[in-house]
């Protein structure tokens, strides 16, 4: 799972890679069969949408169920993002979005690295995001929307919004995403949204603006997103439960590229339960925090990082 200098070009220019059908669908089944019971539990991690019981994001699922253990540790998911930044990484939040038929809410215009950044105290750009769909996705179901080399803006301006949706997000002011959608094409490509079926994986750099609308088809979107981090640019602050911003910064070592269908061991901590630590937060900044550069600042990312940051 190597990126070709092509892939590279494209993701310095659009910030973000598409893979259609990359995981069988027997992969693919084997982790979807999974969600539903980990949809039913009655837990902290498990967020629901707001004035409805479907789930809208389920937190941490890497810690206390097998098959996205294994996923956390897939070497089509993690290689392609060490490739990027030459280094190590760590799982800085793992989570699978259910936007349910009906029922799925929007998520509005945002910059995940806003979000890491304003919360999290997360140094600079070094991570990202690589989602991977366990159900087709099609124009009608919600699907995620980009505007292709937003992140070359770097880090905008943000609100932290936190009436529209039960999850509150960091968002972008409209008459900004009017802009960015204008210099990136206006109706000409200013949006675009890669659809696909189940076992498609999409990589995006964390300032590529995106979101999604809410969905009101009959057909579930449910989607895994792993947000890995560089190991030197974990965050510098806890004021989030770490089931939603994560505290342990040891690299990801993979699996091999069968493990989703044969058997590996896997550990599982959080398997009878998640502890209370997790719930504990602060907003003291951490003595080791890795803040190298300013936010703002690529000087310290490797090349084609750098360069699609800029």
């Amino acid at each position: 799972m190597k990126l070709t200098p092509e892939q590279l070009e494209q993701f310095d220019r659009d910030g973000y890679l598409f893979f259609p059908g990359l995981f069988t669908p027997e992969e693919t089944k084997n982790l979807n069969d999974a969600v539903p019971e980990l949809y039913s539990r009655r837990e902290a991690y498990n967020v629901r949408e707001k004035g409805s019981d479907a789930v809208r994001t389920n937190f941490a699922a890497h810690l206390y169920s097998e098959p996205f253990a294994k996923l956390a540790r897939h070497p089509r998911m993690i290689e392609p993002v060490q490739d990027l930044f030459g280094e190590e990484l760590y799982m800085h939040q793992f989570k699978i979005n259910g936007k349910m038929a009906f029922e799925g809410d929007v998520w509005q215009w945002h910059q995940d690295y806003g979000t890491w950044l304003n919360d999290d105290l997360m140094p600079t750009e070094r991570a990202m995001n690589v989602a991977i769909f366990l159900d087709d996705v099609n124009a009608f179901n919600g699907p995620l929307m980009f505007i292709p080399g937003s992140h070359k803006k770097g880090v905008v301006e943000a609100k932290h919004d936190l009436s529209t949706t039960s999850y509150p997000l960091w968002t972008v002011d409209n008459d900004l995403i009017r802009q960015l959608v204008q210099r990136a094409g206006d109706k000409d490509g200013g949006i675009v949204s890669p659809t696909g079926p189940a076992g498609s994986m999409i990589l995006f750099h964390s300032c590529l603006v995106h979101a999604s609308t809410s969905n009101l088809s009959p057909w579930n979107r449910v989607s895994v997103y792993l947000s890995l981090c560089a190991v030197s640019n974990h965050i510098g602050r806890h004021k989030r439960p770490e089931y939603i911003a994560h505290r342990d910064f040891t690299p990801i070592s993979c699996l091999p590229d069968d493990c989703l269908v044969n058997s590996y061991p896997v550990d599982l901590p959080w398997l009878n339960g998640m502890p209370e630590s997790a719930l504990q937060t602060s907003l003291e900044k951490l003595k080791e925090a890795a803040w190298t550069c300013t936010p703002n600042s690529c000087n310290a990312l490797p090349k084609t990082a750098r360069s699609a940051s800029a």
